[in-house]
């Protein structure tokens, strides 16, 4: 298929006028758009444009209410709580984020919620941007059911992933995220969307049996990540992300993908810590002796590295199909 270079500001640009296009206002499209520019910029091309059709459509058929005012509250010092409204995760986080660091700076720790909310993208963005504020970031996202328990065969859980945050003396130190699956979701839509095979061991078919065939395990079930204890870590951001919000369980909620059924209604959890409060002013010195101890090993990388080191290779540019454009453009017209 034939590509064409963009630059990311006019990614976002794109991102933009087609959510606006299917109905979305302009607060809540360039939300969303930022997070579209930061997913291209880091070489993660399944919550890229690649999404925007999808977010688009859900926007039309109600699925998202692009117009939706997020409503925050502060029930106690350290708690924030954010209403989505059925609308877009983005806003709704960037609804309560000041409060949030506002929280952590004035306790030691602050933590928000978000209910009533949809697919919040790369997770590891809210950690970084929570850690590019000096502070330490743990976050949630629950996801519609897709991972069975071990030795069962319905789905119970999302992808589920967390992220964590760790800054460090100049500017954040490293990112870990990562999901209960063996791989995200959005990677086997992708795979699915272009006729390309899966790696064996990602995903199940309905029969419960493993299979190469993307088409097949979006109709079965995903891979946790070491097994039972990989679908023990999605089940503890099951509890963070949607029983302490108050959102919507994953078993229980429509689909990210496709058409069907209503908002899916998820959640997110965001804790911010001030780490100096807690270590005493050690905390850089701790993290940069980890650090060291982690890269002086030959063959060796911080986590987040192949994100972070994308970003040199998209600062000028990146390759978009044309086919691609024309879908997200579409919307726009």
């Amino acid at each position: 298929m034939a590509g064409k270079m963009m630059t990311l500001e006019q990614i976002e640009d794109l991102a933009k006028a087609a959510l606006m296009g299917a109905g979305a206002s302009e607060v809540n499209a360039a939300s969303v758009a930022k997070s579209t520019w930061r997913a291209e910029r880091d070489g993660v091309r399944s919550h890229g444009l690649m999404y925007v059709p999808i977010y688009a459509e859900h926007v039309q058929c109600g699925k998202v209410d692009g117009t939706a005012l997020p409503e925050v509250f502060r029930p106690k010092p350290a708690a924030v709580r954010v209403d989505a409204k059925s609308g877009f995760a983005h806003p709704a986080i960037d609804a309560g984020f000041d409060a949030l660091i506002a929280s952590a700076r004035e306790n030691g720790v602050g933590v928000m919620t978000v209910f009533n909310s949809y697919n919040c993208g790369v997770l590891g963005h809210h950690a970084e941007r929570i850690t590019e504020e000096g502070l330490l970031g743990l976050c949630f996202t629950n996801a519609p059911a897709s991972i069975a328990p071990t030795g069962g065969s319905k789905p119970v859980i999302g992808t589920n992933p967390f992220a964590l945050g760790v800054p460090g003396a100049d500017g954040p130190a490293f990112v870990i995220d990562q999901s209960a699956s063996a791989i995200a979701k959005s990677e086997i839509m992708l795979r699915n969307r272009e006729n390309q095979p899966i790696e064996a061991g990602w995903a199940l078919d309905a029969d419960g049996n493993s299979t190469t065939d993307a088409a097949a395990a979006l109709k079965g079930s995903m891979v946790p990540s070491g097994g039972a204890k990989g679908f023990g870590a999605g089940l503890m951001v099951e509890i963070f992300a949607a029983a302490l919000s108050g959102a919507v369980l994953g078993k229980d909620a429509s689909p990210f993908s496709g058409t069907a059924g209503g908002p899916p209604n998820t959640g997110q959890c965001f804790i911010a810590f001030d780490p100096d409060c807690f270590s005493g002013g050690a905390f850089n010195m701790q993290i940069e002796n980890l650090v060291a101890a982690l890269t002086e090993q030959e063959g060796t990388r911080l986590p987040g590295t192949r994100r972070s080191g994308a970003r040199a290779q998209t600062a000028n540019g990146v390759e978009v199909d044309e086919s691609l454009i024309e879908r997200i453009s579409a919307y726009s017209a």
